[in-house]
Order: C-alpha cells, then structure tokens, then sequence
C-alpha cells in the first residue's frame, strides 16, 4: 500500500471535482499560470475580492499547494513589500499510470505537471489485475525514493473507451480489456484517489494546464496516435466526454488514400491505417528495422535511411488528412498532435501541415510533452482534478 499523509480535520470529498469549479480553483490557476504573482495580481485578474485572494492563498499554502515565494517585491522600493506566492512544488505529488499497448508507464509528478521520475513496465501479458497490480507496485517503489513527499492521488490513462465517471475501461480492443474496474483496482493496490480518463482527453488537460500548445485557446483538439488513434475536443477549458465518455472514438473513421483493411469489413479506417502496428509491419516490410519499436524507424531515418524518412513522411501526411477531416467539422482554435514522427522531425510536421490550407497549418503543434507524453497523461488526470477543486480533491489534505 502507498503512503497517505495522517492529516487533522478531514473535510467532505466533492461528489463530483470534474464538473465544478470553486473560488479557491480560480486562484490556485492563477498561481500556476502567473506565479510567482502578487496576491494583489491574482485580486485583479480574477476579480475576485482582495480578502478572499488572502483567504484562498492561506488556505492553499496550509494544504502545500502554495507557498511564499523566497524573494519579497516592493513597489517604488518603500512600504510594505509584496510577497509573491507560487506553487510549491516541494511537498506534493501525485501518481500517473498510463497503459498503452506493449508496456505500462508509471511515474511520478510535482504540481506544475512536470515528470520527477518514470518508469515502464514491459507486459508480461495484458491480464488486467495483473497489469494494475504491477503499476500500484511499482508507485509504492517510486515514492519510498521520496519519502520527504506525499501522495495526492493516482491518475490512470489508456486508449479506447475510458469512463471517466465509473472510473472503467469499457473497451480496449487492443489489450482486450471489457468493463475493468480501474478505479476500484488501483485503489484497493494503493489506498490512494484514482482518477480515470482516455489518454486524448488527458492530453489536452495536459496542454491546458502546463503546455505551450493550447494554453489560452478557446477550443482545441488533440489527436493521439499511437497503437491507437484517439482525438479529443476541448470548449471553454471543458473537455467533452459525452455520455459514458465515449467521445473521441474515430478509429472506424475513414480516411482519404487509405489502403489498409480493417476488420470491420472497410479498407482505410483511421485506426488501421495509422497505428504504429502498421507503421511497425511496414518498416519490417521495407527491410528498414525488425519493426518491433517505432523509435527504431525515428533513428534509421535520422541516420539517413530514406526508406525510413519517406514511411515516417507519409504516415505524417495521413495523419494530416485526419486532421482535416477532423476540423472540417470541429474548427477547433488550436490542434496539437501526439505522432511519433511529427514530434521529432521537422519535415513530418511539414508534411502534415502540407495537407491542410495555410491558415489552418499554422494552428496546428506537436505535443509540449515530447519526451515523457505518456507520464504526462497519466499524471495529469489526477492534476486536471486538483485544479478543479484543490479544497476537496482529497480529505487526507486538510
């Protein structure tokens, strides 16, 4: 079992910290985003009363969220001065599982959503108790690195069809997951809060909260692919679940030039023709890898293979052709891609943008996250909840 702090005066858990926001949430974004801020800052950009910021602030700073900043400012140098407050990033953490196709992320994250430490965990088969029990294992050797830290919570993330409310796996066809109770798993292996989404949807709270990418627009979409393709949609710092939040299944979308068959009896659907199992096969087809990591086909054409480079190009112009299809009906304001090739080669990225008009290109990015996607998606389910409603998101805080 993981370790939870023994706090005084445990206060109600929320019923629901996803779809509400509070006073105290509006100021602990404001740190984040601007710190370190003066209290009178966050008094003037959130609009809310000098003495409830003072209010919020106290309380935040008691609970380990928020701290003085070391350095006092003064303004015009006389006076009293002011104490700045950021987020402190020295007490809290929380857990991030991801479970994505061949192997399982487990790491560590601060508040400001930056990856401490991570780990993967190669399948030893996809039997569901068995790869929780590996991931809540591998938490508890993560944090008794840290002992001076304590727990927030869990975040899980995969793809498919992820309930976010009933805390389930409803379907994931690639491990062959149906109705897995993740939420009661892990919780019942840690003794901590779990908190479930899809890995789309996970991203974009990601890009919301700690990202370059979407901060600031008023909708974004995020389209993952991976082993599995996934796209999510964000309003008004809202994602979109819809009901048993099954939004964000495009894999039996079709998609223009595509070759594929697909099992479901069509040819071209996104899932089959993008997954990194097909970039896989077709690398080992091309004699370029063994086709068993696609980092392997990221390298050979950084070493100048051109088989490599030209399978790597058009996987990236196919994802850009989801990409039209998919803002042609949702005309988001930003578009960040997680794509193995657009991440790290400027010429995929061109080559996906090359796809869609010119004022649509320029909106589209690759994740923030390069280099630890899969732990930022994990860890920032938990995160997303904590922002909503850092008063209630845990009852061992206060």
């Amino acid at each position: 079992m993981l370790r939870t702090a023994a706090p005084p005066s445990p206060v109600p858990r929320v019923a629901d910290p996803d779809r509400r926001r509070t006073s105290a949430s509006v100021v602990l974004r404001s740190v984040l985003e601007h710190g370190p801020v003066a209290r009178s800052t966050i008094a003037r950009l959130t609009g809310l009363s000098p003495a409830a910021v003072t209010d919020h602030c106290a309380r935040l700073t008691r609970l380990g969220l928020v701290r003085e900043a070391a350095a006092p400012r003064r303004s015009g140098g006389v006076g009293r001065p002011h104490l700045p407050v950021d987020v402190d990033v020295s007490r809290l953490v929380v857990g991030g599982v991801h479970v994505s196709v061949p192997y399982t992320t487990v790491a560590l994250l601060d508040p400001r959503g930056r990856v401490l430490t991570e780990r993967r965990l190669r399948h030893e088969g996809t039997e569901p108790s068995r790869v929780l029990a590996r991931a809540a294992d591998a938490l508890t050797a993560l944090l008794d690195r840290v002992p001076e830290a304590r727990p927030l919570g869990v975040g899980f993330a995969a793809g498919g069809w992820v309930d976010r409310q009933a805390g389930t796996v409803v379907e994931h066809p690639l491990l062959g997951w149906r109705e897995v109770p993740v939420r009661e798993v892990l919780g019942a292996h840690t003794g901590l809060p779990v908190h479930v989404d899809g890995h789309a949807r996970a991203l974009v709270d990601a890009e919301r909260l700690f990202g370059r990418a979407a901060r600031g627009s008023r909708s974004a979409l995020h389209l993952f692919v991976g082993n599995m393709v996934d796209a999510a949609f964000a309003t008004h710092d809202e994602v979109h679940h819809g009901p048993r939040s099954q939004a964000g299944a495009i894999a039996h979308l079709p998609i223009a030039g595509g070759t594929e068959p697909c099992p479901c009896g069509r040819t071209g659907c996104l899932q089959v023709e993008l997954s990194e199992r097909t970039l896989c096969r077709r690398a080992r087809e091309a004699g370029v890898t063994d086709g068993a990591d696609p980092a392997h086909l990221v390298d050979a054409a950084a070493a100048g293979r051109p088989a490599a480079v030209r399978l790597l190009r058009e996987r990236a112009r196919m994802t850009g052709r989801a990409v039209r299809l998919l803002t042609d009906v949702l005309n988001p304001e930003s578009v960040v891609v997680t794509e193995i090739g657009v991440i790290h080669r400027p010429d995929c990225l061109a080559a996906l943008r090359a796809e869609l008009d010119a004022e649509r290109a320029a909106t589209v990015a690759p994740t923030s996250f390069p280099g630890s996607v899969l732990a930022v998606a994990g860890g920032s389910v938990a995160l997303d909840v904590l922002y909503r409603d850092p008063l209630g998101v845990s009852p061992e805080l206060n």
